[in-house]
């Protein structure tokens, strides 16, 4: 898929297409990975290609099916809660589907954020008094980074993969 990323403009264009450039930035980072590989454990946290996705569709649903649309963690379609369980794939599930989790959760962000100006607020317990800029802007913060985890993982996997093909 192009990223045709939103340069000039109004803030709020510029927001969302930065965010969606961050969600393809994660997701581009599993492209092309082996099931094995996407589980592949390389650092001691719970951090592998395939539960960046995961904890990426969880953080979707935790900031704006849970905190911005009010829903309660039964109403959401996946995990919600903020905890390490967002780190948690089963063996069952494909990287195919676990990115496609991601795209619908997305998708849902999108929706939801829409009903919102960028200066509305909401009150958390956590942090407090938040607007949909800043949560936006959060979540742009958040897939850079993780994407930047994805992109230093497929480094030592591709890594591990060249020595492997070497090998034989």
């Amino acid at each position: 898929m192009q990223d045709n990323m939103i340069t000039l403009g109004a803030d709020r264009s510029i927001i969302d297409s930065m965010l969606d450039h961050n969600r393809r930035a994660l997701i581009d980072t599993v492209q092309g990975v082996s099931e094995i590989d996407a589980r592949r454990q390389l650092v001691p946290s719970l951090t592998t290609p395939i539960t960046l996705i995961k904890h990426a569709a969880a953080a979707e649903r935790i900031w704006f099916q849970r905190h911005w649309a009010g829903l309660s963690e039964s109403e959401c379609d996946g995990y919600s809660r903020r905890d390490e369980g967002t780190f948690t794939v089963s063996d069952h599930e494909t990287l195919v589907e676990v990115i496609a989790e991601f795209e619908r959760a997305s998708s849902k962000s999108r929706r939801i954020a829409l009903r919102f100006g960028l200066d509305e607020t909401i009150d958390l317990p956590v942090e407090g008094t938040v607007s949909m800029r800043w949560t936006l802007l959060l979540m742009i913060q958040e897939f850079a980074r993780h994407a930047g985890h994805g992109d230093i993982l497929r480094e030592q996997i591709d890594a591990a993969n060249s020595v492997d093909t070497a090998l034989l």
